[in-house]
């Protein structure tokens, strides 16, 4: 007989299929007690540094899956993990209570997880199991006990589990993985977010006893639209469901006839759509779901999960493969954009008590000539393969471009002088994310053939609120009239230098966003591969004629609630 249970809808779609129970044991063992204090706090910092590796590879993989967002929230683990004020909450337990590293690092998490518990706010709430996630992986290395993974080759299933944490969900293979439920979590937990993103259905605050009532193999139907869970369902419910599922595989089925045309709205205007990518492995996915080119490739993964930094050789080769198989379609790399928020042993960053303020991105080259003038040399050699375009992050002053490209023809004077080939210039770009940037794009159009806006930090900086913040990340509002002025002031200060506009950040794919940036005159829109041909299909049924009116319009409301419901109203939501 089937059960049918209510939950809360946390990302959309129908998944049917067997259910697999997912169960992880305790981590902490059964010693309370600490042998000498010093022993263990140095047990805490080994443990506490292997923590910091862990996340700098989920970070790479959130990054290649599913975009900044979903690694941005990594960054806040890694933040949570080197807090003084869990270090100073573990130190007092080990040093006046005498307990075990592991127990005082499990009483300090529960501490601070119990600061979120409390609050209103259900989405600050769902922070604390952020906090739990960041506390579990320190004790696991602490006693030895492998991070839990799902099997690989595991049959495809739908995972049953009394909570997921941020750090399973992006383990996810989709392949295996066809949706999942929990007892614990809400739609703003960031387990939900990341399922969102990677297109994976999931329904969340279920009553305990279905980790009871449901046993591995049993037939499940989840609903990610309406939060229902049906176990063991009979034939006639089964049926609509995957009615439902046929519907969403035809949607699919009708986007692939896009792969292979231009990006054109109704009225016949073109725009460039590109992917960002992440490392070598983007790039098949890119041009399967019909990547125009490459709009932003992260160079950092170089950089992250080792000691010694990459030489010139090494990154030439990568940069090289990459426009040899993009095969003629520009690719934009962006130099290194790193900082104290990512761990990079070799460029022995000191913590900044606010990284993304701090010593970063071009800031960070320009003071370390000889690691940019590497990398600038590698871009310059990669570019006799194919079109490319170099890209500075985090520009704030015409100083910056200035010395950035005074150091572009040192590196090219460097090749010159070594007789290798130097082809002709290749384009030069600007990440535009700070308002300073932004308010003054028409006078550093003069000086660059291109900018790209990067909404993720634009956005951040402009709403003055710390994006992996919890206690204001409320203020994180793309669609505010703030945001959108400044990006209409950077496309129109381009335009009038002649110069063209892309977008890399999470706006570029978003449904509400899209027929506004096309009203502004946006001309490239730079988004995960994943999300190439849902946009496409999104600008296709536009005419951007209609649009210009509707952006003049959003610039004038008061909030960013007001500009979604302003879309909404005019032309739907997708």
């Amino acid at each position: 007989m089937s059960i049918t249970w209510s939950g809360i809808p946390a990302s959309p779609g129908v998944a049917i299929g067997p259910a697999r129970i997912w169960v992880k044991k305790p981590t902490v063992g059964p010693r309370r007690q600490g042998s000498r204090p010093a022993e263990e706090k140095a047990r805490f910092e080994a443990a506490l540094q292997e923590s910091r590796d862990d996340l700098t590879r989920l970070y790479t993989k959130a990054l290649e899956a599913a975009g900044g967002e979903t690694a941005a929230i990594f960054e806040a683990h890694q933040a949570m993990l080197d807090d003084p004020s869990f270090h100073a909450l573990v130190s007092t337990r080990i040093e006046e209570h005498g307990l075990s590293a592991e127990v005082a690092v499990e009483e300090a998490v529960e501490e601070l997880a119990s600061l979120f518990t409390r609050l209103d706010d259900p989405y600050l709430r769902q922070r604390a199991a952020d906090v739990r996630d960041m506390g579990q992986r320190v004790i696991r290395h602490l006693v030895g006990d492998p991070l839990p993974t799902f099997p690989p080759g595991m049959p495809p299933a739908v995972i049953v589990a009394d909570d997921l944490l941020p750090s399973d969900t992006v383990e996810f293979d989709k392949k295996s993985v066809l949706g999942f439920v929990t007892v614990q979590g809400g739609k703003t937990s960031h387990s939900a977010i990341i399922a969102q993103t990677l297109g994976i259905p999931a329904v969340v605050g279920l009553p305990p006893e279905i980790l009871t009532e449901v046993h591995d193999h049993d037939t499940l139907i989840i609903d990610g639209e309406t939060g229902r869970v049906i176990a063991r369902p009979s034939p006639s419910e089964e049926a609509p469901y995957q009615q439902k599922v046929r519907d969403r595989q035809q949607w699919e089925a009708g986007l692939q006839p896009l792969i292979h045309r231009p990006t054109v709205t109704q009225d016949g205007h073109r725009v460039e759509l590109v992917a960002n990518i992440a490392t070598l492995n983007d790039v098949k996915p890119a041009l399967e779901h019909g990547a125009e080119g490459i709009g932003l490739f992260r160079t950092e993964f170089l950089f992250m999960n080792r000691d010694t930094l990459p030489s010139e050789d090494e990154q030439y080769q990568v940069y090289r493969t990459v426009v040899e198989q993009m095969a003629g379609r520009p690719t934009i790399i962006r130099t290194l954009d790193i900082g104290g928020d990512k761990e990079v042993p070799a460029l022995h960053l000191a913590p900044e008590a606010n990284p993304f303020l701090g010593y970063r991105a071009i800031r960070l080259c320009l003071d370390r000539p000889e690691l940019f003038l590497t990398q600038l040399r590698a871009l310059y050699r990669a570019a006799q393969h194919g079109p490319i375009g170099i890209m500075f992050p985090m520009v704030t002053t015409r100083r910056e471009i200035t010395e950035a490209r005074r150091l572009l023809t040192a590196a090219k004077n460097d090749l010159k002088k070594k007789g290798v080939a130097v082809p002709r210039p290749p384009q030069v770009g600007i990440m535009i994310e700070t308002p300073a940037a932004a308010l003054m794009a028409d006078r550093l159009a003069a000086d660059v053939d291109f900018f790209s806006i990067g909404t993720n930090d634009l956005t951040q900086y402009t709403m003055a609120c710390d994006r992996l913040n919890p206690t204001v990340a409320a203020l994180y509002q793309p669609y505010h009239p703030a945001v959108l002025r400044l990006i209409r002031h950077v496309i129109e200060g381009a335009h009038a230098h002649q110069k063209w506009v892309g977008l890399c950040g999470e706006m570029a794919s978003d449904p509400i966003a899209i027929p506004l940036l096309l009203g502004l005159g946006l001309d490239e829109f730079s988004v995960n591969p994943g999300k190439i041909l849902p946009a496409r299909a999104r600008i296709a049924g536009l005419n951007r004629q209609t649009l210009r009116p509707l952006a003049e319009a959003a610039l004038d409301l008061n909030e960013a609630e007001d500009v979604r419901q302003l879309v909404e109203r005019a032309l739907g939501s997708s």
